[in-house]
């Protein structure tokens, strides 16, 4: 089989890979489940599908169609060739902005669509919490709906036509016929022909219809995907009389893959929705109360109804990024009901929220009541939607498992429902996560079950087969929009009945009677309870880390991540995970990848030491360790810190590079520049002797090398002491003397000296070693490990609320609040965490200090400025802009713009090496470089990281500046 699909991989445009590697990075989806593929295809045409296609029939496997992998049933999971879209079927075709509709390829992104129709006042409905990175194609394949469905329905509801290749290689086009169109498109020998004739025959039947009708979920549940969608078809002519004209995209969307490969998609779009958007966010003592109250917000015309239980409002108090948007959370409440209206002025959404108040509180119904308008309604969605992550989060083996968590029933069933529901889990035992779509009668339920357990693999079954006979009851729909895939099609006969089911086995053969497409999913699917992740009973030895893995080990944390696919999302997007998967969009270069690779080897090694594996390495390669994910991933899923781990032991077994140990060690060797710096930057900026060194360490020849500064911020530092005397009232400031500022920025670092001591404060650099950066950036934690405890040990006992410890260098200072309280022998543990609170960049302890008053404007100049700032990955991470941009904004006139960029590229020495440069200039010419191109000479730019300015100067020629450095040259008296 090798030989015939490097056969086939000769022939396609796109890429084939059937690696081991590869194959594991696509073995999984956002699912239980794991399956490893005979191959992943990534086409670059048409063409190639239909050459994938013919392999597939002559050699009797199958194609997975595939596009960003967060599929929650295991839809994309199976051992044929997963067929990945994502990378080059992304174009926006055409749009009519008369007839309003657009025509795209599969791999078109949700929130992407959305911008590029929004200039011409137009909008795509549908919106998943995976928008950022959902894509077109996926969307059809599950019938995707999101929290607005109340108003804008399913993504069935919007497809208007779709251009498929079959399971014989013809291509076709799917779109609405009228009734003499349908009767001629069953005439002929083709395929196509035989798909209308088929269905005709199957529907045409009035017993066939009345079985539809009777066991289908009831037609009044708007989210209902179980199963192919013929109870759809039959209200169509020429089944109904006056029924709409026929279109199989009713049928298409849902199908999960499994009729047609879609390569085109054309889409209904709608006016833009009113400008005005206000969201009412009731809090409940039970989640009884809000499913009752949510009927009668219902009757009030909302955009969304969205329920989000305690259990996801405790997951969000311990994740960074979440914990800045529980800001309107009161009390402890059980359920937050989340009721968006959408109108056109602000007046009109105050005077519905009062009587939606009114009329709850005379039921009895909620206790706080806050209406949130704009800026702050962006970060309360933000919180609802990182719910599915932030359950990753648990630690231990026991997880918020998917799988009846898209159960729909009519919404004046909701409430019975959810208590029978209820009392089903705690007959066994458990507790369930309730959140979602509470508007459209879905709530997605998840309960904590260990799959690593027999029990726990017993469970999983045993609470599918229950609830669905309890849905059955309902008469509702087992997949209101995750889909049935691998998890629920194996119940899809008792949801449809016998007869109904067989008919849909007809169906799936009429159009692919090889079962070419996708097979298992949806009809003939295999025991749900089989080809999991995790195997019960499995056994994994206990992993010895240098880092500590809080209430959990070094694999629990791998396993957070649940496949959600967030770090998939792009430049467009915003935010910074993952700036190589930004670049390159390929699965390989994603945190999910990252994880799955680390996960797969540290279960399954057959090595004394699990890391030692090379495919380890080649995956976590791309990784620029900005820390992007630790606070943007919803499961917090810190990939910096688990190859950090790897690299200290896969080391261990093959030995650290010698360019590793040099840059780990480069204030070693600054050191000894910086007793002749002049010299030493002759030999960095000279051609010749610059072109040999960078050739020997492995630098890339077009990068510039960082030079010294004249002398070292320590030695400028003594010197002036000795000049200026120490203010004597001000409060007392210790400035950590990092190694990047002390010899290659020590003019930035003595004019944070200067200004803090304008502003009154007396600063003191007290005795430390260096942060350790370059040390963990290599992955040598055992040294890193050393260092931190040294530190922690001489500054442990002077460092106080009242004289805190700043930095000027963010890799360096924030080291203290994260690697720092995770290195610490137990000993200093508590020391650690005591210093992390109390450790600050010199732009946030200024910002808290102007915040609070402390700080006259009147320092300042009063002449107008525009600056430009661009955020350091780990500030993102570990705190915010929000101080730096505060800072510069401080004198009266200074007009502060924020870049929309992620990781500038060079990520420490990331960008010097050789292999990496092209990635690292990649990743700044997604936002960062063509924005400070586009700025007038007069603009300042401004950085706080050090390897940020360096990137800047590399990219664009323009020199960027510190926020200390702007601030200080707007003083009146320097």
């Amino acid at each position: 089989m090798k030989e015939l699909l490097q056969q086939l991989a000769d022939t396609l445009e796109g890429d084939l890979f059937f690696d081991t590697t590869i194959r594991t990075l696509y073995a999984t989806d956002a699912s239980a489940y794991r399956e490893m593929p005979l191959a992943v295809a990534i086409p670059r045409t048409t063409a190639d599908i239909k050459k994938l296609i013919a392999f597939a029939l002559e050699h009797k496997t199958s194609l997975i169609p595939r596009t960003a992998g967060t599929s929650l049933a295991g839809q994309v999971v199976g051992d044929g060739i997963v067929v990945d879209v994502s990378k080059h079927f992304t174009g926006i075709l055409e749009l009519n902005t008369e007839e309003k509709w657009v025509r795209v390829q599969p791999g078109v992104i949700r929130d992407e669509l959305n911008m590029f129709l929004k200039p011409h006042g137009l909008y795509f409905g549908p919106e998943t919490s995976t928008a950022n990175r959902a894509m077109i194609g996926g969307m059809v394949g599950n019938n995707s709906c999101g929290s607005n469905s109340v108003v804008y329905r399913s993504t069935r509801e919007h497809l208007l036509e779709v251009k498929a290749l079959l399971s014989d290689g013809s291509e076709a086009t799917f779109g609405a016929v009228d009734l003499d169109s349908f009767h001629a498109k069953c005439e002929g020998d083709t395929l196509e022909a035989n798909i209308y004739r088929t269905v005709r025959s199957l529907l045409g039947n009035y017993e066939t219809q009345a079985e539809i009708r009777r066991e289908f979920p009831k037609p009044s549940i708007e989210r209902r995907n179980t199963g192919y969608a013929v109870d759809l078809l039959i209200e169509m002519a020429p089944f109904t009389a006056g029924g709409p004209d026929f279109n199989f995209c009713s049928l298409i969307a849902g199908s999960e893959g499994t009729l047609a490969f879609i390569t085109e998609i054309k889409l209904n779009v709608v006016p833009l929705p009113p400008k005005e958007v206000g969201l009412l966010c009731v809090h409940f003592n039970t989640i009884d109360e809000s499913l009752r109250a949510n009927l009668i917000a219902l009757k009030y015309g909302p955009s969304a109804s969205e329920l989000i239980d305690h259990y996801i409002l405790e997951c969000t108090k311990d994740n960074i990024e979440q914990r800045k948007n529980r800001f309107f959370v009161q009390g402890d409440p059980g359920a937050i009901l989340v009721v968006e209206f959408t109108r056109e002025s602000r007046e009109e959404i105050e005077s519905i929220a009062k009587m939606v108040e009114a009329e709850m509180r005379e039921e009895g119904l909620g206790y706080h009541f806050p209406l949130l308008f704009g800026p702050d309604t962006k970060k309360i969605w933000t919180l609802r939607k990182a719910g599915l992550g932030l359950l990753g989060n648990l630690p231990g083996d026991e997880k918020a498992v998917p799988v009846i968590e898209d159960t729909a029933v009519d919404v004046r069933d909701l409430p019975a429902y959810i208590r029978d529901f209820n009392e089903i889990l705690q007959k066994h035992g458990l507790y369930s996560v309730h959140y979602a779509h509470a508007g459209s009668g879905e709530l997605h339920l998840r309960p904590i079950i260990n799959l690593k357990t027999e029990e726990g693999n017993r469970l999983f079954r045993v609470i599918a087969e229950e609830i669905a006979t309890l849905v059955k009851k309902y008469q509702g729909s087992l997949s209101g929009e995750h889909g049935d895939g691998r998890l629920r099609g194996e119940f899809i006969r008792q949801m449809v009945g016998e007869k109904n089911y067989q008919l849909l086995k007809q169906v799936k053969n009429a159009w692919d009677p090889h079962h070419i497409f996708n097979p298992n999913k949806i009809v003939d699917t295999p025991p749900m309870n089989t080809m999991l992740r995790y195997t019960p009973g499995q056994q994994t030895p206990a992993f010895k880390t240098v880092f500590r893995f809080h209430n959990q080990d070094i694999l629990q944390h791998a396993e957070q991540c649940n496949g959600s696919g967030d770090c998939r999302k792009t430049h467009l997007s915003g935010g910074t995970m993952c700036p190589s998967y930004m670049a390159t969009r390929n699965e390989k270069d994603t945190t999910r990848a990252r994880a799955n690779i680390l996960r797969e080897f540290l279960t399954h090694s057959d090595k004394l030491n699990r890391f030692d594996h090379k495919e380890i390495y080649e995956v976590m390669d791309l990784c620029l360790s900005c820390k992007g994910c630790k606070s943007e991933c919803p499961s917090n899923v810190d990939m910096a810190k688990l190859k950090a781990e790897f690299l200290q032991h896969y080391y261990d077994a093959n030995g650290v590079p010698i360019r590793s140990r040099l840059i780990a060690g480069f204030s070693r060797s600054a050191k000894l520049g910086a007793i002749a710096p002049g010299m030493y930057n002759f030999m960095m900026t000279n051609p010749v002797i610059s072109r040999m060194v960078k050739k020997t360490v492995g630098f890339a020849p077009e990068r510039s090398m960082p030079t010294l500064s004249p002398t070292t911020l320590e030695k400028w530092f003594a010197n002036y002491r000795r000049k200026n005397a120490a203010p004597g009232s001000g409060r007392k400031v210790y400035l950590f003397c990092d190694e990047f500022t002390n010899f290659n920025d020590a003019e930035i670092g003595s004019k944070a000296v200067m200004l803090l001591e304008k502003l009154g404060y007396e600063v003191v650099i007290p005795k430390h070693e260096e942060s350790g950066r370059a040390w963990l950036s290599k992955g040598l934690l055992r040294d890193a490990q050393q260092i931190a405890n040294k530190n922690i040990a001489l500054l442990k006992d002077i460092i106080t609320d009242e004289s805190p410890l700043l930095g000027v260098e963010p890799s360096a200072i924030l080291t203290f609040r994260d690697e720092y309280v995770d290195l610490a022998s137990d000993d200093l543990l508590e020391a650690a965490r005591r210093l992390a609170k109390r450790s600050f960049m010199v732009d946030e302890f200024l910002a808290k200090e102007m915040a609070e008053g402390k700080i006259s404007k009147d320092l300042f100049t009063r002449e107008k400025r525009s600056i430009q700032l661009h955020g350091h990955c780990q500030q993102k991470a570990m705190s915010s802009v929000a101080p730096s941009v505060t800072l510069l904004s401080f004198p009266e006139n200074y007009n502060v713009t924020t870049i929309p960029s992620g990781c500038c590229g060079m990520a420490g020495s990331f960008g010097y090496e050789a292999e990496h440069y092209d990635l690292s200039m990649k990743i700044g010419e997604l936002v960062l470089f063509p924005t400070v191109r586009r700025q007038p000479e007069e603009v300042i730019i401004a950085a706080p990281g050090t390897s940020c300015r360096h990137q800047i100067k590399d990219g664009t020629g323009k020199k960027a500046l510190h926020p200390v450095e702007v601030l200080y040259e707007a003083l009146v008296n320097k």
